[in-house]
């Protein structure tokens, strides 16, 4: 069990004066057997009302509108959380499914139809050609494969950091050859669901205690979670080649990138010149207990 303070700043800038329609903010976890929520303060200003909802997905979800005028909009979220992963290598696969087809219970996938199919077009089958090239033996369980291909697009792909944009279409990406973390999840969901696996984009935050060769620390991070028979939603990350660590720490997941920006909402007016800044810092709890 990790004990973490994690805190997201949002600033948004305007040359001039705007009002705010409601905002939908995905920044604090739903409470799990995986995830402990133990105190979660969130700063606004302007100030404005919020109400708290869960979404379709489950995820905590505060609807906050801003009130009157203003050239800045600022939104603080701070936690502290309890995080237990469980170690990917002491789970038991009873049913070890091979890679294709797997094959999913009637009730397990009656409820997975959104995350089996594909949400983006590959008119020119450049993501097909790709997936075709990393696909292993028939008989290679599903697990190996996974984790087999999770280390490919971290291999193989450049990581480049982007502070802004929505994900590329995943064909871009094979295009490319090149990414951020959002890219590469999004890459591997899509590749997925072409296989008949049911795959959801995730959103969090990741642990890098180390730093070194970590991607995407200091900012928002993003990963992918496939369903597998026996051990259900599982995570894998491919921006670091990383699966079911506790250094990801999952907000919200959704069926595509676009349903799981962290703040999202619009604004009334001319605001002339804009700008954005995103911070994020996540550390050890105790840490901080100890330089006060």
């Amino acid at each position: 069990m990790a004990r973490l303070r994690i805190r997201h700043e949002t600033f948004y800038s305007y040359e001039r004066p705007v009002t705010f329609a409601t905002h939908r903010l995905l920044l604090r976890p739903r409470d799990s057997h995986a995830i402990r929520v133990m105190d979660a303060v969130l700063t606004v200003s302007p100030p404005g009302e919020t109400r708290w909802i869960y979404d379709a997905l489950g995820n905590s979800v505060c609807c906050f509108t801003p009130q009157g005028e203003s050239t800045g909009l600022s939104i603080t979220s701070e936690l502290v959380i309890e995080r237990y992963p469980a170690d990917l290598a002491d789970l038991q696969v009873e049913d070890p499914q091979t890679a294709t087809p797997i094959v999913y219970a009637p009730a397990d996938r009656a409820v997975l139809a959104p995350f089996l199919e594909p949400a983006t077009e590959d008119a020119d089958g450049d993501l097909l050609r790709w997936l075709r090239e990393h696909m292993g033996g028939a008989h290679e369980p599903a697990l190996e494969f996974l984790l087999r291909l999770n280390q490919t697009i971290h291999d193989t792909f450049e990581y480049q950091g982007r502070d802004l944009g929505a994900a590329q279409e995943p064909s871009h990406t094979v295009k490319l050859g090149a990414g951020t973390c959002r890219d590469f999840a999004w890459l591997m969901v899509e590749a997925l669901r072409r296989l008949g696996y049911a795959a959801r984009f995730v959103t969090g935050y990741l642990y890098s205690p180390a730093h070194g060769e970590i991607r995407g620390a200091g900012a928002t991070h993003a990963w992918c979670e496939v369903f597998l028979p026996d051990l259900g939603w599982t995570e894998f990350d491919p921006t670091n080649a990383l699966a079911e660590s506790g250094d990801l720490i999952p907000v919200a997941v959704a069926r595509t990138p676009q349903e799981a920006t962290p703040i999202s909402g619009s604004i009334y007016g001319d605001p002339g010149a804009t700008n954005l800044s995103v911070h994020v810092d996540v550390r050890p709890a105790d840490s901080l207990q100890a330089a006060a």
